[in-house]
């Protein structure tokens, strides 16, 4: 009988990042060894989330909502990376269940060229337009006047947050998450430094106020992003991309596209509302809009941890589908969900007792804070069901089929999402209630959905 290792042994052994063969070893112990590094991994990404807009709190409503904004138009930038994202985790994670890892190596190699060339084009129309950007989301003038060179410069530097998102997932896929998570604490941890230095200032030298954030951003990510490549190339893992694999592969390229449309779909769909909504509680003002962002980015900061558990189940799915284990990767998505569901139920029992004092400290003026209180306190009303969602989507991201929740997004998100949301905001005149009360009920019939789907089991075919 195998002696079972202490779960502070496997810990260490995850943060080490000890290469593993997730087709054999115990599910349960795959999960924690790739679930702990993601963890700690969106902690830090949740963290700079919400030490980011404390310091720019300080700056008044208007940059708030001038972050805001431009995040929700960036996150239809960003859905490129992550749908390029989602087609590296499965395609590397098959090609490691299968053991062919000079494979994994080519499909690295054309994942980054997607990209860097994607992003580059995007990056530079939104450089050149984000006055107007600002404009079509419905900023007010103030913002306008101080949140255009924010915009601005995140743009320009789109590229290196697309790449660290990009790259991290090529690492998830290769089960090695450990990589992942250092460049991350890397990249944000030298962000949340630069933060209050470029945006107050220190001593003799003047800050940048909201630009300074911009600019913190742009540099954590870039420096985060030549660790990633560092070890990429250095040959130190199972995962390289050598001499061998610099062609340009026309099929992989095909294969990336195919899978990345679905992936690119689904967040591009989830981003477009998350965009309209932003642009609903616009109608409303600065204090709202504000309100609005401060609730999602204390939210991130227990959903990243969520996510990096529920990214376990992609690679785990990923892996074992390569290795001709269907019904290990089927398992594997079980467990996640239920340690997932235990996660976020306890979170969702702290948010309704302290959501009133957690927004406090991120905001000072009342109208502002009682808003992203009352977003707290109803968005996690539909935690329960999206901790099991979130899984069943990654195990059909890491399986190859990002064409099911992409889907599943544009009839829930689409279709019945926004509509709801107008209706009860501005018809009904709920304002930003009907919002966040749209939001949890729309995600928790999603999870639901996806739930249903997965039970089917068309995800055990799919190509990868």
């Amino acid at each position: 009988m195998k002696k079972r290792v202490p779960f502070w042994k496997l810990i260490g052994t995850s943060i080490r990042g000890e290469e593993q063969d997730y087709t054999r070893i115990s599910i349960k112990t795959g999960i924690v060894l790739l679930a702990v590094p993601m963890i700690l991994e969106m902690i830090m990404e949740s963290l700079f989330a919400v030490v980011d807009i404390f310091f720019v709190g300080r700056l008044g409503e208007d940059a708030v909502a001038t972050v805001g904004l431009t995040e929700a138009v960036l996150t239809i930038i960003y859905s490129l990376g992550v749908g390029i994202s989602m087609a590296g985790t499965a395609m590397v994670a098959r090609r490691f269940g299968e053991k062919n890892y000079q494979g994994a190596g080519t499909v690295a190699f054309q994942l980054l060229l997607v990209g860097a060339l994607a992003s580059l084009a995007l990056g530079l129309g939104g450089f050149m337009y984000s006055r107007e950007i600002l404009s079509l989301m419905g900023a007010e003038a103030e913002v306008l006047a101080q949140g255009s060179s924010y915009t601005s410069v995140i743009f320009a530097g789109n590229t290196a947050i697309m790449l660290l998102f990009l790259i991290n997932g090529i690492f998830r896929g290769a089960g090695a998450p450990h990589l992942a998570m250092r460049a991350l604490w890397i990249s944000n941890g030298l962000n949340i430094l630069l933060d209050p230095l470029l945006i107050f200032g220190l001593g003799s030298l003047p800050g940048l106020g909201l630009v300074g954030a911009a600019w913190a951003t742009t540099l954590g990510r870039s420096v985060g992003v030549l660790y990633q490549v560092y070890h990429l190339v250095n040959g130190k893992h199972r995962l390289v991309i050598g001499r061998q694999n610099l062609k340009v592969r026309w099929f992989t390229l095909q294969k990336i596209i195919r899978i990345s449309l679905g992936g690119m779909g689904q967040f591009l769909v989830d981003s477009a509302a998350w965009i309209v909504l932003t642009r609903i509680a616009a109608e409303f003002g600065s204090a709202a809009v504000a309100g609005y962002t401060i609730a999602f980015r204390i939210l991130l900061f227990s959903l990243m941890p969520a996510w990096g558990l529920s990214a376990a189940a992609a690679t785990l799915v990923g892996q074992n589908l390569g290795a001709g284990k269907a019904y290990r990767a089927e398992l594997a998505t079980y467990l996640t969900a239920r340690y997932n569901f235990i996660f976020l139920a306890s979170v969702t029992l702290i948010y309704l007792f302290f959501a009133d004092s957690l927004a406090g400290i991120f905001v000072q003026g009342e109208e502002v804070r009682v808003i992203a209180a009352t977003g707290l306190k109803i968005t996690v009303l539909g935690y329960i069901f999206y901790a099991v969602g979130m899984v069943m989507v990654q195990a059909f991201n890491g399986a190859g089929d990002t064409r099911t929740p992409a889907y599943i997004n544009v009839g829930v998100f689409w279709l019945l999402e926004i509509p709801m949301a107008y209706v009860l905001a501005i018809s009904y005149d709920l304002g930003t209630l009907g919002i966040f009360s749209t939001i949890a009920f729309c995600h928790s019939l999603h999870s639901l959905i996806a739930l249903w789907f997965f039970r089917k089991g068309r995800w055990k075919f799919a190509k990868a």
